[in-house]
């Protein structure tokens, strides 16, 4: 296992200093013949860097997944440029890019980042959606590049200062939803594009690809037609993910995205397929019972895996060091434990249902729709769209100025502001070109592009990766993705029925049990296990000295919160989680 690094500096012996002190030394050290220009592989981080591989005079390290080689063989071989029969998927998609430019990249289809030397320049390409994550920084007159987040931590030009309008952020969302990180100066690149950084510091970006709104008008009255072709990409998705010669590993929740998956793997693998469960306890409402049903259904192998609040406990901060930026989602460890399960079994590939609410439209969206029908514009309690989604999230925005300190809050006055992250979706006023028509789906676009790159896939990919296992999510294909946003609204909800088209697509292959129940989601204690097994740890955590003079957080709210009091019932529970979340991840990378 590795993960990749590269730098660009003055001088050779500058860039080789850089990429030793964030880990790559030794055997992790790749010579290259551009001058001032090095790459690297960091032996033991979990990953899957690979290299380096050249191609018309450009070298690359990254961490590449490929699921449609034939579409990019039969493109380089249209161009009488055929490559090796057995080049690595690295090597494919850099001489893709090295001959077809951005176009070739966009044909890709899979898991990836590459960082390419080419000339003087340094550039970083990520994926459509965001299933792997790339960081950069720049100081000192040098570039230096990551997929460890953790490795630019150690280089010693760039410092421990925390970004503290990245902690606004992240107790707004839950996660970081764009460019930044919790540590100043190193930014994310965005999926979809690809970064050009001059040895000069100038910085071009270009969009491989992002979503468009593509509606027939009118909108045909016989929805088959759509339902029928989402079926088609649905298997090809699918049928692309699964591993070639092994069981297929599926992680099923009971709800119909994890179940439309487990059916397709089962109706179109040629091996058995194991299913995996969580389970809280039998006093707490769950999804097992029709994960059950999907399972036997299937025909699958199925295992449901016991978590209990005294192993949350005792592997959070653990949980927490594995991810580059935190996540404030309690099912963290739960998903780091299915992943340790599947790998035990010998998988090294697992298909989960993500992508499902932000592609096709879940009920999170109902509070903004239902905001909509009854805004009053220019009324005193009005509010744009992109505050009225910042709380629509239900996280700690609009507690921010009883929870952070007044040096804090004083810090933050000039920063900009969290709606700047969702804007260029929501407001006509941002100017983005890419803002698409419908209310319907500049939220679901909104959705995909922060909670889908930032939260849901960056998770998985990491928890996953630390296993040695692939986490793979056919609802986040691009085709499927290009699909849903040529898809009238009013077939992915449809009434009531939401993800409409989603359902239908697959409703022969499910009970309808499965295929019509409401959407209820899985219960996690996270209020048992803070007032439990987690209220030492938090007491010690949020209390104590380190955090005090970290100066963040108010001490009288703390406390308040953790007896179970103020203005947060019934919701402090999710919300303190943020905060103890933040804390690990800030101890675990000493900031």
């Amino acid at each position: 296992m590795a993960r990749l690094c590269a730098c660009l500096a003055a001088t050779t012996g500058q860039a080789r200093a850089h990429l030793e002190a964030m880990g790559a030394a030794g055997p992790g050290h790749v010579p290259v013949d551009v001058p001032g220009a090095e790459l690297g592989l960091i032996p033991g981080e979990p990953g899957r860097a690979t290299g380096p591989f050249t191609a018309y005079g450009r070298t690359a390290v990254g961490e590449v997944t490929l699921h449609n080689r034939p579409v990019l063989l039969s493109a380089l071989a249209a161009r009488a440029a055929p490559p090796p029969p057995y080049c690595s998927d690295g090597e494919l998609l850099l001489q893709c890019w090295a001959l077809l430019g951005d176009e070739g990249v966009a044909l890709a289809e899979g898991m990836f980042v590459l960082a390419v030397l080419d000339g003087t320049d340094l550039v970083l390409i990520r994926d459509h959606v965001g299933a792997r994550t790339l960081f950069y920084a720049r100081t000192d007159g040098a570039w230096a590049a990551s997929t460890s987040l953790r490795a630019l931590r150690r280089w010693p030009a760039l410092g421990p200062t925390m970004n503290l309008s990245a902690v606004r952020s992240f107790l707004t969302f839950a996660y970081l939803p764009g460019e930044e990180t919790l540590l100043t100066g190193v930014r994310e690149v965005l999926p979809g594009r690809v970064l050009r950084l001059g040895r000069d510091g100038t910085v071009t970006e270009t969009v491989h690809w992002e979503p468009r709104e593509r509606l027939g008008e009118p909108a045909p009255e016989d929805p088959s037609g759509h339902v029928l072709a989402l079926r088609a990409l649905l298997e090809q998705a699918t049928a692309a993910r699964l591993p070639a010669a092994e069981p297929a590993a599926v992680l099923l929740s009971g709800g119909i995205d994890s179940s439309l998956v487990t059916a397709l793997a089962a109706k179109l693998h040629t091996h058995p397929v194991h299913t995996y469960s969580i389970s809280f306890g039998d006093d707490l409402p769950n999804e097992l019972g029709y994960s059950g049903l999907v399972a036997s259904h299937c025909h699958t192998r199925h295992r449901i895996l016991n978590v209990s609040g005294e192993t949350v406990a005792s592997r959070l901060a653990e949980a927490a060091a594995l991810l580059d930026s935190p996540v404030g989602d309690p099912l963290t460890v739960p998903n780091l434990i299915l992943a340790e399960a599947v790998a035990a079994d010998g998988a090294s590939v697992v298909l989960n249902g993500e992508g499902g609410d932000p592609v096709f439209g879940g009920p999170k969206n109902l509070p903004m729709l239902v905001q909509e029908m009854h805004r009053t514009p220019g009324a005193p309690w009005d509010e744009d769209r992109a505050t009225a989604y910042l709380r629509s999230y239900r996280k700690c925005w609009t507690d921010l100025p009883v929870l952070l300190t007044a040096p804090a809050l004083d810090a933050l006055r000039d920063a900009p502001r969290p709606q700047r992250h969702v804007e260029p979706y929501l407001m006509p006023e941002a100017g983005s070109p890419y803002r698409m028509g419908h209310l319907l789906n500049q939220l679901l676009h909104c959705n995909l592009r922060t909670k889908g790159a930032h939260h849901i896939l960056t998770k998985v990919e990491r928890l996953t990766a630390s296993q040695g296992v692939e986490g793979r999510a056919p609802l986040f294909d691009r085709s499927v993705v290009d699909h849903a946003f040529a898809t009238p609204p009013g077939y992915k909800l449809r009434g009531t029925a939401e993800k409409w088209n989603l359902k239908e697509a697959v409703r022969d292959l499910l009970p309808d049990t499965v295929v019509d129940r409401p959407k209820s989601g899985m219960r996690v204690p996270v209020q048992q296990w803070l007032t439990g097994p987690l209220r030492e740890l938090g007491h010690e955590l949020l209390l104590g000295r380190q955090s005090r003079q970290r100066g963040l957080f108010r001490p009288e709210t703390i406390r308040t919160w953790l007896k179970g009091e103020g203005t947060l019932l019934p919701r402090q529970g999710g919300k303190l989680w943020l905060v103890l979340t933040l804390e690990l991840w800030l101890r675990s990378y000493e900031i």
